[in-house]
């Protein structure tokens, strides 16, 4: 079978980086093949090209047999190529079908828009991915991110797409949405549409996929068929070493208690929490999306204040009004969304890592510009965070290193107690061992850490003591020795306590 897709010997580099260096890559109709790799490793260079964002240096690439370059991306468009990215490229304002048919609406007599022909094709299309309870005419910003991914998938079908590529498509999505998304994934394979698949989530190429590449440092590792490889056997390629411990866990010594919340209140998400976070801990909170793990950090840094309830530092009642009061209490945070919430990304790793301590750099209005650089570049050696340069736009670096500037934006301010938000979410397995190693060094030293994942595996394998989070309260509580994978799932669905108790705490054998 000709591939639908085949690239070859394709190098691309931009000042002071050699992005791509020889890459090969093919791709079948009706295929789903994934692109794999750490981050910095190229696959978004590699897929710019294909989608005409970027031109290569050097190589060739073939669509349906016919070598083509691409000068942008209506021309890719024009072939066949549709890409969806992580960041979904919508406009909220307009409806459904306004936005599946942006830029190539059906016209009428007269050359005026066919807003009943534009309305009749959308639903055509979404009926034929099995999507028929979405309305052509709500505005796409009232929708859920599942449902707004959907509408991309049938924006790019309704440009006749014989090549979808997907970026990251499950990074924000709930486990329904990510079932209703694979089942649209293989509607496609059948109809002969060939799909570039890039995720971290090795488990979704082992469920979905058909063949994968690896891509490391810009080169090309290798394709293998996916019924031919391990998790392990993947990681290796990735990466270029085995990762013997993805959870390198050390031994610190737990002492006093340093943050404690009673009947922390603050509706509708956080409701009469409880709990005791102590020196040297690594406190994970589990729970599925909705339960009010990320609400209750917010609460307790300040960004919305708990209606009632009661904080404690190091013993002491303090009241924590806005970010500020828990920066002061020796509190930081790591959010969830490091684009938006814990990075500048226009500007420098320099600004970004200094951006919490400016007052202790600063004389009268004048930041001290020696003291902002030796900073900077204590950080960057520290955390081992790849780039040019402290004067490195912090936007341009990749997903795990954006998140090291983040982490080491706090360390700056010498916090005692660290809540990390999904710390390891849309990174590669390397950086993710890398943080859980730096995660470890900071417990041992003395730092209170408060852990909220989605993954159940680092849950378990970084955490000293696990809270469960449902329905905005505390469910259940396990030690390191009693938790199992089985244990939190049932804690994180069930819709009555394990053990029957009438509080909703669940405590594993004694």
């Amino acid at each position: 079978m000709e591939p639908v897709l085949q690239l070859e010997h394709i190098s691309k580099s931009f000042p002071g980086v050699r992005a791509l260096s020889d890459v090969q890559f093919e791709m079948r109709p009706g295929e789903v093949h994934a692109l794999l790799g750490e981050n910095g490793a190229g696959k978004s260079t590699l897929i710019k090209i294909i989608s005409g964002v970027y031109q290569p240096d050097s190589g060739v690439m073939r669509v349906g047999g016919q070598e083509r370059r691409f000068e942008n991306p209506r021309e890719a468009q024009s072939a066949g190529i549709a890409t969806i990215y992580q960041e979904l490229s919508l406009y909220p304002e307009l409806t459904v079908a306004e936005n599946i048919f942006m830029g190539h609406a059906p016209k009428g007599r007269l050359g005026a828009l066919s807003w009943g022909e534009m309305r009749r094709r959308s639903r055509e299309i979404l009926d034929s991915l099995n999507i028929h309870d979405m309305d052509v005419g709500r505005k796409v910003g009232t929708m859920s991110v599942g449902n707004r991914q959907r509408v991309e998938i049938a924006k790019a079908l309704s440009l006749d797409a014989r090549i979808l590529i997907m970026d990251e498509p499950t990074a924000a999505l709930t486990e329904s949405d990510v079932e209703r998304l694979f089942s649209i994934v293989r509607l496609l394979r059948e109809r002969g549409v060939g799909i570039v698949y890039i995720s971290h989530r090795l488990q979704e190429v082992f469920d979905l996929t058909d063949r994968v590449t690896v891509l490391r440092d810009g080169q090309y590792v290798g394709t293998k068929d996916v019924r031919d490889v391990t998790e392990s056997d993947l990681i290796t390629m990735m990466v270029g070493r085995t990762i013997d411990e993805l959870f390198p866990k050390l031994k610190a010594d737990i002492g006093e208690t340093v943050l404690e919340v009673r009947d922390l209140q603050r509706q509708p998400s956080t409701l009469g929490v409880s709990f005791q976070l102590r020196r040297g801990e690594i406190l994970g909170l589990a729970g599925l999306v909705g339960s009010g793990r990320s609400e209750l950090a917010q609460v307790i840094f300040g960004f919305t204040p708990a209606d009632s309830g009661e904080i404690k530092v190091r013993g002491k009642t303090v009241a924590i009004r806005h970010p500020g009061d828990a920066m002061n209490l020796g509190i930081a945070y790591v959010p969830e969304d490091r684009g938006q919430q814990g990075l500048v990304r226009p500007m420098r790793v320099r600004e970004n890592v200094s951006m919490a301590v400016l007052k202790e750099l600063s004389r009268a209005t004048f930041i001290q510009r020696r003291s902002e650089r030796n900073l900077a570049l204590k950080t960057v050696e520290q955390l081992r965070v790849r780039t040019a340069g402290i004067e490195q736009i912090v936007g341009r670096l990749s997903g795990g290193n954006q998140q090291k500037v983040v982490i080491g934006k706090w360390l700056a301010a010498k916090p005692a107690i660290l809540i990390m938000d999904e710390p390891t979410r849309g990174i590669d397995v390397g950086a993710k061992s890398e943080i859980h190693r730096l995660m470890s060094e900071l417990a041992q030293q003395g730092m209170a850490v408060l852990m909220i994942s989605s993954e159940l595996p680092e849950v378990l394998g970084m955490s000293d003591r696990i809270l469960v989070m449902r329905e905005g309260k505390i469910a259940a509580e396990f030690s390191r020795e009693e938790a199992t994978q089985e244990k939190l799932a049932a804690a994180m669905m069930s819709t009555v306590p394990a053990n029957g108790s009438a509080n909703g705490v669940v405590k594993g054998p004694t």
